[in-house]
């Protein structure tokens, strides 16, 4: 039988005859050496066949069958954004200018976490643009500030008695004669409005909220100085039951005018300033010129500056034209916080491409605090 007809299994049972072949004596070693040979080659072969038909079988399975891959389920924690980090993102921050400009504020409560009822929130931008106007002022930076809704009503001690020594086994000391007065503060809309062309709306996001409030937030605070200064130099000399009294002096810039108007204030005024027109500080800088020497006619105390009250030069008779005291007796109200609200007009001015911005802040004012401020007015003129 031929070589390659054999079965694996009929060559290695050969192979095994040959081994056993060679040792009879008439062997023919030469051709059972080529014969095994030829069979060990064989056997060769068809193993090396057979692994290629496992290669190629194996192929065929990969090629036809689908991959299959495990799937992982990757675990991820939602993290939630607070309110004051989604009205610090750039996105609610163009939302609310595209807001200001349409009156459409669906984005804006879309981007926010939790349904927000009436008005949507303020970017923090704003907040700090208009907390960085109220900062930056040196009078509304002293005030005393509370964010109580509606009419507010303050109590103040209009007179009282002092404290006894009691000694023991004495008569007990006389009650306390208390009288209280009560200031009531109403508040009201304090509005500027400024008029901006078709190019300033086009302005997105942060730059176009900065451009309308810095403008009208500048603006309602500057009123706001020139009311709560106003409330002082109106004060009453005296406290009433509605108001505390403030002490007055009438007398010109000279080198001691400051100290008699310090000299006036109660002991509770603990902070105090002077406040006056610039025109003014230069009569008292005059004043101390011509008294050649080294004397401050203003104590070593902060000048603050309010144009709203009149220069001396220019002043009336017995007009307030200088204030010294402490800025705590002055209070301001806010029932709606102390954002300022815009509303856009793009009908009113349409014809010459302009919109009209109304920007408001609902505030209330008052002296709150007796005699924490001395007015000074100006005297007669002497006559000749």
């Amino acid at each position: 039988m031929e070589i390659k007809e054999m079965t694996i299994e009929e060559l290695t049972e050969r192979k095994s005859a040959i081994a056993a072949e060679v040792d009879a004596p008439e062997a023919d070693l030469d051709a059972l050496e080529a014969e095994a040979r030829s069979i060990n080659e064989e056997l060769e072969a068809r193993k090396l066949a057979e692994s290629k038909r496992n290669e190629i079988r194996d192929a065929v399975a990969q090629a036809t069958q689908p991959e299959i891959i495990e799937n992982f389920v990757e675990e991820r924690k939602e993290v939630k954004m607070t309110e004051l980090e989604i009205r610090s993102s750039k996105e609610y921050v163009d939302a609310y200018a595209e807001y200001m400009k349409t009156g459409n504020d669906a984005e804006c409560r879309s981007l926010l976490t939790e349904t927000v009822s009436g008005t949507v929130p303020v970017p923090v931008i704003v907040e700090q643009i208009v907390r960085t106007a109220w900062d930056n002022d040196q009078i509304l930076s002293r005030v005393k500030k509370t964010f109580i809704r509606g009419n507010l009503k303050v109590a103040f001690e209009r007179s009282a008695d002092g404290a006894y020594v009691h000694t023991e086994g004495t008569s007990a000391p006389t009650e306390e004669s208390l009288l209280l007065g009560i200031v009531t503060m109403v508040p009201r809309n304090v509005k500027k409005w400024i008029t901006v062309s078709d190019e300033a709306l086009a302005l997105g996001g942060e730059a176009f909220l900065r451009y309308i409030y810095d403008e009208i937030t500048y603006q309602i605070v500057k009123k706001l100085v020139a009311l709560g200064v106003g409330d002082i130099a109106a004060s009453n000399t005296s406290n009433g039951a509605t108001a505390p009294g403030c002490a007055k002096i009438t007398v010109a810039p000279a080198l001691g005018t400051i100290a008699s108007a310090y000299s006036l204030l109660s002991d509770e005024a603990t902070n105090p300033v002077i406040i006056m027109n610039k025109a003014t500080y230069a009569d008292f800088i005059s004043a101390q010129a011509a008294g050649n020497f080294a004397f401050d006619p203003f104590m070593g105390l902060p000048v603050l500056f309010c144009n709203s009250l009149p220069a001396y030069s220019t002043a009336s008779t017995n007009a307030v034209y200088a204030i010294v005291g402490d800025l705590k007796g002055l209070q301001y109200n806010f029932p709606e916080g102390e954002g300022v609200a815009l509303k856009f007009d793009d009908l009113s001015l349409a014809e010459r491409d302009m919109v009209k911005v109304v920007g408001r802040e609902y505030a209330a004012h008052a002296v709150t605090a007796p005699f924490h401020f001395t007015n000074i007015a100006k005297p007669a003129a002497a006559t000749t």
